[in-house]
């Protein structure tokens, strides 16, 4: 036999004791329009990337997309001029 279902606006969402919601993560450079998205700056180009050596993605660095695709380019720059490492170990 089937579950059954209430029927409802929000039925399928439980009310879970303690849940805040998150606040919404703003892109830094948006915020902050004196930092340059340079493939020389190795210590920013580091912040957006895992300690793997991996590029994060946007929900986790919470960049709009515009210069999330930026500091992708920039990070394989940094690569491939040896600036940054491609993994790490």
């Amino acid at each position: 036999m089937g579950r059954r279902r209430s029927s409802g606006p929000r039925s399928s969402f439980k009310k879970r004791r303690g849940f805040k919601p998150r606040r919404r993560k703003v892109c830094y450079f948006c915020t902050n329009l004196n930092v340059a998205i340079d493939f020389k700056d190795v210590d920013l180009m580091r912040k957006f990337m895992s300690d793997r050596g991996k590029i994060m993605p946007r929900r986790r660095t919470g960049t709009c997309p515009k210069h999330q695709r930026e500091v992708a380019r920039q990070i394989k720059k940094a690569r491939e001029i040896a600036l940054v490492p491609y993994f790490i170990d």
